[in-house]
């Protein structure tokens, strides 16, 4: 079952259940879904990398904003954003602790034979590329960053 489907699914759940702000949530991620199928081209639509892509895009999204909310005193705004990116995270993979992160991060440095910070370029393409969808870009950055400073 593609995501585009798993979501209609659950839209119609959430209506049924008259759950209003899943429902909001959910409609977004579809909104996005199309959005992305149009620019592509149309087709078959999103193949399952592009879709997980897609979710942490959203994921991040929210999360960002719920951080931005928060530091202007607007928790209902927040509230609302941390909901959604609660709603998106089922659809996500399920992220790498930071002890996995660490030791995908230590195989990675070891296999490109990353010497210091000066290698920070390789070490993080690597890790990007093989991590994706599992762990935010940002904490692999610190733990790259912290790893290749030792």
């Amino acid at each position: 079952m593609s995501l585009k489907q798993q979501i209609d699914g659950d839209i119609k759940q959430a209506m049924l259940q008259k759950k209003k702000e899943e429902l909001t949530a959910l409609r977004a991620i579809k909104s996005a879904i199309l959005l992305a199928e149009t620019e592509k081209g149309g087709g078959d639509g999103l193949d399952s990398d592009a879709e997980m892509k897609l979710l942490a895009k959203q994921a991040k999204q929210r999360k960002d904003s719920a951080d931005i909310y928060a530091k202007e005193g607007r928790e209902d705004l927040a509230n609302k954003e941390l909901f959604e990116l609660e709603v998106i995270s089922k659809y996500l993979p399920k992220q790498l602790s930071d002890e996995e992160i660490e030791e995908t991060v230590k195989g990675i440095i070891s296999k490109v034979g990353a010497a210091g910070p000066q290698d920070m370029g390789k070490v993080m393409g690597a890790a990007t590329k093989e991590m994706s969808g599992k762990a935010d870009g940002k904490k692999i950055s610190e733990i790259v960053k912290k790893l290749l400073s030792n």
